[in-house]
C-alpha cells in the first residue's frame, strides 16, 4: 500500500487515502499505534477490541455498508487496518456545509442506510452471520462514495446478537459507551438489567433523520455529553418535537415518532421500520 494523503485522526488511530499496488485500486488504510508507554494488559485489550471489531465486520458485504478488506501488523506496537475508499465527504459534513436537507433529498438517504442496517441487522442465510447491532450509527459514521451513494462504517461498537432470531435482545454491556444524542433511553438506565436490540439503531435513524430534516438533533442539542448524562436528558426524551418550519409531511412525522417511541417495547424493529407506510408512499 502505498500511503496518499491523511484523511482524518482519532485517539490512537491514523486513516490514509492509500493505494492497493497488488489489486490496483485505492483504500483507506486506519493505522492502530498502542503507545510504547501502556502496559501489556492495556495493549492486549486495544488489539483485543479492534480484532473484535475486524470479526464483526469481516464477513459483512453489501453495497450500503463499507467492505473490510483486512488487517495486517507493521511492527510490535502498531497495526493496520484496510477498508473501501469512500472519495465522497460523510453525512456530518455535507449536514454542517448545507445545514438541513429537503426532504425528498433526506429521504433518499435514509432509503440508503436502511438498505444496510436491514442487511446487518438480520442473520445471513448460510448462518454464517448473525444479527449485528451498529450501536454508533451517526451522521459521521454515514460516508459517500464519488456517485454520492451511502455507506455505513465504523463497527468499533457493534455488538453480534447470539442468536438466530433477528428480534432477539442481548445484554447492555457497554454502559456509558456511544455518541448520547443518538442513544435511545434504555442505554442509559443504571441499577437495572437492561436488555438492548436492534431497536437502538431503529432510535439512531430517528434522529439522523430528524436531523437532516430540521439541521438540528431533537434532544439535548447544543449541549455536552456530560450534560446530557448529567440532566439525564435522554431518560426524559419522552416525546419528539417538531419545529414549525421547515415544513415536512405527516409521514415524515409518523416515521420519526415510530423511531423515536420512548418505551423500546412499543418502538418497531429494524425490519418492521423497513416496511414503513412512509417508505412506500410518494413525497
Amino acid at each position: 500500500y502505498v500511503l496518499m494523503n491523511l484523511l482524518g485522526k482519532g485517539g490512537f488511530s491514523e486513516v490514509w487515502r492509500a493505494y492497493d499496488l497488488i489489486d490496483m485500486q485505492h483504500v483507506a488504510v486506519k493505522i492502530h499505534q498502542l503507545e510504547s508507554s501502556w502496559s501489556d494488559a492495556k495493549k492486549e485489550n486495544y488489539t483485543k477490541h479492534v480484532s473484535r471489531e475486524y470479526e464483526i465486520h469481516r464477513d459483512v458485504r453489501h453495497p450500503r455498508i463499507v467492505s473490510l478488506y483486512g488487517v495486517f501488523e507493521i511492527d510490535t506496537d502498531s497495526f493496520a487496518t484496510v477498508l473501501e475508499c469512500c472519495k465522497g465527504t460523510d453525512l456530518d459534513t455535507l449536514l454542517k456545509d448545507r445545514g438541513r436537507l429537503p426532504e425528498r433529498d433526506a429521504r433518499a438517504i435514509l432509503l440508503q442506510v436502511l438498505s444496510g442496517m436491514k442487511y446487518l441487522s438480520s442473520p445471513s442465510a448460510d448462518g454464517r452471520r448473525q444479527g449485528i447491532i451498529h450501536y454508533d450509527l451517526k451522521p459521521g459514521n454515514i460516508l459517500f462514495d464519488e456517485h454520492g451513494n451511502a455507506k455505513i462504517t465504523d463497527f468499533g461498537l457493534s455488538k453480534i446478537v447470539d442468536t438466530a432470531d433477528a428480534g432477539d435482545s442481548m445484554e447492555l454491556t457497554s454502559q456509558g459507551a456511544g455518541t448520547y444524542w443518538y442513544l435511545p433511553p434504555e442505554c442509559f438506565l443504571i441499577d437495572q438489567d437492561v436488555r438492548i436490540s436492534n431497536k437502538v439503531d431503529v432510535w439512531s435513524i430517528g434522529v439522523i433523520y430528524f436531523q437532516m430534516l430540521f439541521g438540528r438533533r431533537p434532544f439535548g442539542d447544543g449541549q455536552s455529553q456530560d450534560h446530557i448524562l448529567r440532566n439525564q436528558t435522554m431518560l426524559n426524551a419522552t416525546e419528539v418535537h417538531f419545529p414549525s418550519k421547515p415544513a415536512i409531511s405527516e409521514g415524515a412525522k409518523a416515521f420519526i415518532r415510530d423511531s423515536l417511541a420512548y418505551d423500546q417495547h412499543a418502538r418497531p424493529n429494524m425490519s418492521q421500520l423497513c416496511e414503513h407506510q412512509y417508505l412506500r408512499s410518494p413525497l
